[in-house]
């Protein structure tokens, strides 16, 4: 664990908030243009990688090499670069970039820094509806254009009454989908597509869980950060750091994260 004073955590808040104006720029340039094109990074599928992806994390390093030089950066478009300060930006331009070529504002820029322990600091950014959210060293907060908030997540309640979101309909296997199936038949409303933005809320006190699989650990890292200091939960499906990705499960409190954690573990069982 690295052991950071208040002026270190206040320049990484800055560093964090100057990365996320730099993204927003870049992502901005191409967002709902007629020209954009994709490449496909899945050969047996459709993985999605634009020139904002890339300008976008381009310019965050840049950013990174004047004011953070000894830190290590984790980009999902440029891997990884050493640094030598046991810290480590997790870099994510476009997290949802489906959306991004659809056109829809639910796609988002996830920044985080991290040291041995996990996420310290995190930032998940809309720059097309201009929200900003942000968790970590006491922080914890949404900044938009009617205002800024603090973040809270909802308390408990049963979860017959909750709101339960994931990406993709299918979540990942079969197997997968039927644990995922387990939660949202005993919830009031499942909600599908919203990449990070779904974290956003549930960090925002809207919304009770978010389950997922698949996830790498820039896709998770700024969520955990920013879902953790709003006061929820976020474990993989064994209940255990998330920090790398995989199967991922955010609960805006203890109780539920346990209730859904039993049922998931439950139709995981019942399926070996």
């Amino acid at each position: 664990m690295v052991i950071l004073t208040d002026l270190e955590k206040q320049s990484i808040r800055e560093t964090a908030d100057a990365l996320a104006q730099a993204a927003r720029a870049a992502t901005l340039e191409h967002f709902r243009s007629s020209t954009l094109t994709a490449d496909n990074k899945d050969g047996s599928g459709f993985d999605p990688v634009t020139v904002a992806d890339r300008a976008a994390e381009r310019d965050m390093r840049e950013i990174l090499a004047i004011r953070r030089p000894n830190d290590a950066i984790l980009g999902e478009e440029y891997g990884y670069q050493k640094g030598s300060s046991g810290l480590t930006w997790v870099l994510d331009p476009i997290d949802g970039t489906r959306g991004y070529l659809s056109g829809t504002p639910t796609w988002g820029v996830l920044i985080s820094i991290r040291d041995g322990s996990g996420p310290l600091y995190g930032v998940i950014d809309q720059p097309y509806i201009q929200e900003r959210f942000c968790g970590g060293f006491g922080v914890s907060q949404m900044l938009g254009p009617h205002g800024g908030m603090a973040l809270k997540t909802l308390e408990a309640r049963p979860l017959s009454d909750a709101i339960v979101f994931t990406t993709f309909p299918e979540v990942g296997t079969a197997t997968e989908g039927q644990a995922f199936r387990a939660v949202a038949e005993k919830a009031k409303l499942t909600r599908y597509g919203m990449d990070c933005y779904a974290y956003a809320l549930l960090a925002a006190g809207q919304i009770d869980l978010v389950i997922e699989a698949g996830l790498q650990a820039y896709d998770i890292q700024a969520p955990i950060a920013v879902i953790t200091a709003a006061g929820g939960v976020v474990t993989d499906w064994d209940g255990n750091p998330a920090h790398d990705g995989g199967r991922v499960i955010a609960a805006a409190n203890k109780q539920q994260h346990e209730e859904a954690l039993e049922l998931i573990q439950k139709s995981l069982n019942s399926g070996e």
